[in-house]
C-alpha cells in the first residue's frame, strides 16, 4: 500500500497501548496485516501556526471542527528531497486530508513567500488556508517512530503504532533532524486505526479481547500544552 496518496477521507481512532498489549494484539491480527511501503520509519511533522497559536488553540477548544497545516517527511530530508505539504481537517469525527508532494526547499520558499510552486486543486485549497490564517509560519516540530500496517483485502484500513513522541520549538527545519523533548513515557505506544468506513469485525473483536479502548489525543496539542507549563 502506498503512503503517497494525496486525498484522504477517513475515520481515525487513537488508543494508548503498553508494549505487552501491542504484542498481544499483533498475535491476534498479525496474519491479517502487512507492513506498508514505509514500514518502520521516523515521521517528522513541522506544524504551521499564527503568532498567537490560533490553529492549535482552535483545535483544542473546538470539538466539532479542527484544522492543521504542516509539512511532513519520512526521516530527515535534504533540501531537494520530496516532502509533503498538508492541510488536515476534522469535522464531526471524520478526517479530511489534502497534501501535495514537493522538494523541501520549494515548500519552505512557499511558506515564507506564498508564491505557489505550481497550480492544482489541492494547492489552491492549501493556499486559501494559508491566506485565511494570515500566513502561518513554523511553530513546532513533532517527531516519532512509526510502524505502519495495512490489510490487503480492506484498502481503507491502516493501523499504525507510534512511540518516542517528541517535540521542539526551536531550529524549526525538517532537515535539522528529529531531536526533541518527549511528551509521553517510554512505555506508552499510540495506536491509530484509520478506516474508510466501519471497522472490520475481526479487528473489533481483537481490541475487545485485549481490552484496548479508544481515547482522544493530539500529539501537537499535547506538546503545545506542555509548552504552556514551562
Amino acid at each position: 500500500m502506498s503512503s503517497d496518496i494525496f486525498i484522504f477521507k477517513r475515520v481515525e481512532k487513537k488508543y494508548f497501548l503498553s508494549p505487552q498489549q501491542v504484542n498481544m494484539l499483533m498475535k491476534k491480527i498479525g496474519h491479517l496485516v502487512k507492513p506498508d511501503d514505509h514500514g518502520e520509519s521516523t515521521i517528522c511533522s513541522l506544524y504551521l501556526d499564527t503568532p498567537d497559536n490560533l490553529l492549535i488553540r482552535n483545535s483544542i477548544d473546538t470539538k466539532a471542527y479542527k484544522e492543521k497545516l504542516r509539512l511532513r517527511s519520512y526521516g530527515t530530508p535534504q533540501k531537494k528531497d520530496r516532502i509533503f505539504l498538508e492541510i488536515k481537517k476534522k469535522l464531526n469525527g471524520v478526517v479530511y486530508k489534502r497534501r501535495v508532494a514537493l522538494p523541501l526547499e520549494e515548500a519552505m520558499d512557499y511558506i515564507f513567500t506564498l508564491q505557489k510552486p505550481f497550480d492544482s486543486q489541492i494547492m489552491r485549497e492549501i493556499d486559501y488556508a494559508m491566506n485565511f490564517y494570515n500566513h502561518p509560519k513554523p511553530k513546532m516540530l513533532v517527531a516519532y517512530r512509526r510502524m505502519a500496517y495495512f490489510a490487503e483485502d480492506i484498502p481503507g484500513l491502516r493501523i499504525t503504532f507510534d512511540s518516542e513522541v517528541r517535540y521542539r520549538t526551536t531550529d524549526l527545519e525538517l532537515d535539522s533532524g528529529d531531536s526533541g523533548t518527549k511528551i509521553l513515557p517510554d512505555d506508552v505506544i499510540i495506536m491509530e486505526i484509520k478506516t474508510g468506513g466501519a471497522m472490520p469485525v475481526w479487528l473489533s473483536h481483537a481490541l475487545d479481547e485485549c481490552k484496548i479502548f479508544p481515547r482522544s489525543f493530539s500529539k501537537y496539542g499535547t506538546a503545545y500544552k506542555q509548552t504552556l507549563t514551562k
